[in-house]
């Protein structure tokens, strides 16, 4: 299997997981682990937040052997708190220091950060140049392809981001306006690769091993991303290195399968936030699981319900029974 550096870190050219908040917490970056996911990052982590020592931004910063190697996601609008965060940050020693400029949600973009800074070229290169500054690891940038149809201009902060010098670049090709609707424009992604030097990572509609095997044949990039897509279908991960280097791969689990994996999932969820806490958790993923099987649809309106490993167990044992 062949490799690409990150700097100095060296991932295999499979597929990686994307950052997602809310979805990709230590449980589901392990579990994407387990499946071959070849590099995770945490979900977002806020540059005040952590300055200020918020605990349970504290908490995201956390790096486990097995999920190595793994970047820590940062979002901000300053680039002081971002050399200061980073400053903090190093003691929590991230394979990689990966900057959000990519968000689109109005609690993050409508604040100045994330993709944001799509239309602050100058502010995001003080940003990069802060972090590289005070990081002792390679820095990574993650950003769209703009911010709407008018204003494409991820080759600029992709030149922006090696010229203050970030290792890598990950390039969402659709604008901020577009969210996560419509058709991802690869074309954005090869004119970046052809553009900058550093390392380049695609993402946006990678669905299937053939998108993933496509996105690198079109486009050139380095790595591929996937996020949406791993939603209850972690072995999507596995099935991609299957294709890159047999030309096939296996088919998808059978419902008892994935069942069984639901519950090693769920399992993660709870040792790492409490039964209480983590079966709220599991509920979106327990109905991401069950997407495809017989009466799908009324088992996961059900999900919303579960509020115990026993709940989830009796719940899947009914869904089997179907």
């Amino acid at each position: 299997m062949q490799t690409v550096k990150i700097g100095n870190v060296e991932i295999e050219k499979t597929a990686m997981l994307a950052p997602m908040a809310s979805v990709a917490d230590k449980a589901y970056r392990t579990i994407c682990k387990e499946y071959g996911a070849a590099f995770v990052v945490s979900e977002m982590v806020s540059v005040k937040g952590l300055y200020y020592s918020d605990n349970k931004t504290d908490e995201l910063c956390h790096v486990s052997d097995f999920e190595r190697p793994m970047a820590i996601q940062l979002f901000g609008d300053d680039p002081e708190y971002f050399k200061l965060a980073v400053e903090k940050i190093n003691k929590y020693t991230p394979c990689i220091i990966d900057i959000n400029m990519g968000c689109p949600v109005p609690k993050v973009a409508g604040n100045g950060s994330g993709a944001a800074l799509m239309k602050s070229p100058k502010l995001a290169g003080k940003i990069i140049a802060a972090t590289v500054s005070a990081a002792k690891c390679p820095v990574t940038v993650k950003i769209r392809s703009g911010w709407d149809f008018d204003n494409i201009n991820a080759v600029e902060m992709a030149k922006i981001a090696e010229e203050n010098g970030a290792a890598a670049v990950a390039v969402h090709a659709r604008t901020k306006t577009q969210l996560y609707s419509g058709k991802a424009d690869w074309e954005i992604i090869q004119r970046v690769k052809n553009t900058v030097n550093i390392t380049v990572i695609g993402n946006g509609d990678i669905n299937s091993p053939e998108d993933a095997k496509r996105m690198y044949d079109e486009t050139g990039c380095d790595l591929v991303m996937i996020g949406r897509a791993t939603y209850g279908k972690p072995w999507i991960f596995s099935q991609v290195k299957e294709y890159l280097e047999n030309g096939t791969y296996s088919p998808d689990p059978t419902a008892e399968e994935r069942m069984k994996i639901l519950l090693h999932h769920a399992e993660l969820i709870v040792e790492s936030k409490g039964e209480r806490k983590g079966m709220a958790e599991a509920r979106k993923h327990a109905a991401w699981y069950m997407k495809g099987m017989k009466n799908a649809a009324s088992f996961r309106n059900r999900c919303g319900e579960i509020d115990s490993m026993e709940s989830l167990k009796k719940l899947i044992e009914e869904a089997l029974s179907e």
